[in-house]
């Protein structure tokens, strides 16, 4: 996860709708728009879910438990798809919703692993988690600040730990978004912290690395108007590509400081635009220079208007015309 920040993550979740050639070519796709990651969700249906278990208010078109079931992939198509992300260059993550998601997460090969909002009080899934000593990225979205504490409590002897804000809200309005918690987290538990975004948006995600967030996590898809559950929240190929250029300039200029002091590449635009100090009218050879005397004019290349001062009672050693620009031997 050694790329320039902040860190671009395409979440894909399971838009694939089932399709492992859809899945492929989502990749491909988030990694022409220019993220550094793919993020998938590894579900195993029996081990994290029963059977009558409700459906999210968003989604509710079929049984959670069928959905699951009917969208995974084997660990041979997990693997592919692995594959299929290195060979694009960008990192390959999925959340894991049970410790046998893991298991098999952990024989394909991830970079780094996600939670989500909804499995941060889950800490037996943590605690294994951890033993795998991955990155891990975790969403804030649905816990309070004690269970975060035992969560990141958890997790602090694994891997790297990043943690998100993130608002449970599909789509999340602009004033739920919440980037005060995300600088809370940074006090609070001294660790790197991050946005996932759920707003409809650009202005969330890059108010977000202006911040400080050094990972942006954003929902991916080919079309809002494709099926599941994530699709109608997520942004197309030609929105992601323009956000992940932005966010990424952001980054630039953030990493970029600038010496105030350092005049040397404006010396050219200094003598065009800044003003010099120049005769208001003729004056006669031994004229005593007075306020009324001076006018400030372009170039910038004579004396500095900002030192119309130094002139001031000095007398001229020879006959000037209007608008000569005054040099140091003008004066006695």
């Amino acid at each position: 996860m050694s790329r320039a920040s902040p860190y671009i993550i395409a979440e894909i979740g399971s838009v694939h709708d089932g399709s492992f050639g859809n899945a492929c070519r989502l990749i491909e796709a988030a990694a022409a728009c220019g993220c550094d990651a793919v993020k998938f969700q590894t579900h195993i249906a029996e081990a994290e879910t029963l059977a009558n278990a409700p459906s999210p208010s968003y989604f509710s078109a079929e049984p959670r438990s069928l959905y699951f079931k009917r969208t995974g992939f084997s660990k041979d198509q997990w693997r592919d798809l692995a594959s299929v992300a290195m060979a694009a260059n960008v990192d390959f993550l999925s959340s894991p919703f049970s410790q046998e998601a893991i298991d098999l997460l952990e024989d394909v090969g991830v970079t780094a692993y996600k939670i989500p909002s909804g499995e941060v009080s889950n800490i037996p899934l943590l605690e294994y988690l951890s033993l795998t000593r991955k990155p891990v990225i975790m969403s804030s979205g649905m816990s309070s600040w004690s269970e975060l504490d035992a969560a990141v409590a958890s997790l602090r002897e694994g891997g790297p730990l990043t943690l998100l804000q993130c608002t449970s809200a599909y789509p999340c309005p602009p004033e739920r978004v919440g980037l005060n918690v995300m600088l809370l987290m940074r006090e609070r538990y001294g660790l790197p912290v991050g946005y996932s975004d759920h707003t409809m948006g650009f202005a969330a995600p890059i108010a977000a690395v202006a911040l400080g967030a050094s990972i942006i996590e954003k929902h991916f898809a080919f079309s809002r108007l494709m099926y599941g559950s994530d699709a109608k929240h997520s942004m197309e190929p030609e929105e992601f590509k323009q956000l992940c250029k932005e966010l990424k300039e952001v980054g630039r200029v953030i990493a970029s400081p600038v010496d105030k002091d350092d005049l040397s590449s404006l010396s050219d635009m200094k003598l065009i635009f800044e003003k010099s100090i120049v005769a208001a009218i003729e004056l006669p050879a031994g004229t005593e220079i007075a306020r009324h005397h001076l006018a400030f004019k372009k170039p910038g290349d004579g004396i500095p208007a900002a030192r119309y001062q130094d002139l001031i009672g000095r007398r001229v050693i020879k006959s000037l015309p209007r608008d000569h620009k005054f040099s140091q031997e003008d004066f006695a």
